[in-house]
């Protein structure tokens, strides 16, 4: 079994200290900035109604939605605020209740993940043992998902395993949005939300776990430069499908406590050190992604 070189080789106890430096300002300016995108989504189809509105503001919409899954994730590493009690707020009744993440539950199935990475016993690698598979394979996939079935599917299983505890804040927020939009005078906008939640997450949820283990050279190997990829997306990329630089995730198996927002600057200096030199583990945009997940029938 292949172990990784000493992170330290390549970063000084200095540094992982500044990195690993947590701000209540940056978290909140990037909660907001979420909800924002959200919000300008809604206003675009409400003003402009028209069928390319509304399909944009569906798409966007569906970014947010996993936007905010992933700031629930960084809440459940307690990586986001540095205030925690902020971090378990915000996770399970802002970002867990939009996402539809019970942040309790989801805490203790994912630090798992991270504990076991790289082993038999990682809850998450069911999601991604198939890969690379064939490009018949994937396009089913793919149609599954834009077409709902896949967000039918995950919809039925929340409704059929609910439980208040788990997930009332999701109902609350519902209500809160419903009526937001109702006192606005455009409830039919509504239901782009559940249009966002069942044909645009699915995808940008499994494009998203194809680039992080999915297109792993080994899932097997204890060497997050070999059983994790980390994606260098375009613009547009980012802000649809790994937002809230939750592309970076090779860096975050490699230190989990380090807040998302300075993921970027890590990378930049693994890069800059030759952490990554000899190791294929960095995909430059999904389609790059999507190339390394396909194999030959």
């Amino acid at each position: 079994m292949r172990h990784a070189p000493a992170i330290n080789d390549y970063i000084t106890r200095e540094e992982i200290a500044a990195l690993s430096a947590k701000s209540d300002l940056r978290a909140t300016m990037t909660v907001a900035f979420q909800a924002a995108l959200g919000l300008a989504a809604f206003a675009l189809a409400i003003v402009w109604p028209n069928p390319l509105t509304i399909l944009a503001a569906i798409i966007v919409l569906g970014g947010r939605i996993q936007a905010f899954g992933i700031i629930t994730h960084d809440c459940a590493h307690g990586a986001f605020f540095r205030t925690p009690k902020l971090n378990v707020f915000v996770g399970k009744w802002v970002s867990g209740a939009i996402a539809h993440v019970p942040l309790d539950l989801y805490r203790r199935y994912h630090l798992d993940h991270h504990k076991f990475a790289g082993t038999p016993d990682d809850p998450d690698k069911w999601m991604v043992k198939s890969y690379p598979v064939t490009r018949a394979s994937l396009k089913r996939k793919l149609i599954r998902d834009i077409t709902g079935q896949t967000g039918f599917r995950d919809l039925m299983g929340e409704i059929k395993g609910f439980k208040w505890s788990q997930t009332g804040p999701s109902v609350l927020f519902h209500a809160a949005l419903f009526a937001g939009l109702l006192i606005a005078g455009a409830p039919w906008a509504y239901l782009m939300w559940w249009a966002a939640r069942i044909f645009v997450y699915p995808l940008t949820m499994r494009l998203r776990q194809i680039s992080e283990h999915g297109v792993a050279k080994d899932r097997d190997a204890m060497d997050a430069r070999i059983n994790t990829g980390t994606t260098i997306p375009r613009w547009w990329e980012a802000l649809l499908l790994s937002p809230c630089n939750v592309n970076y995730h090779l860096e975050h198996h490699i230190f989990a406590g380090m807040p998302p927002y300075r993921l970027a600057k890590l990378h930049a200096l693994l890069k800059e050190r030759g952490y990554y030199r000899d190791h294929d583990c960095i995909a430059y945009g999904f389609g790059d992604v999507l190339r390394r997940a396909t194999r030959p029938a």
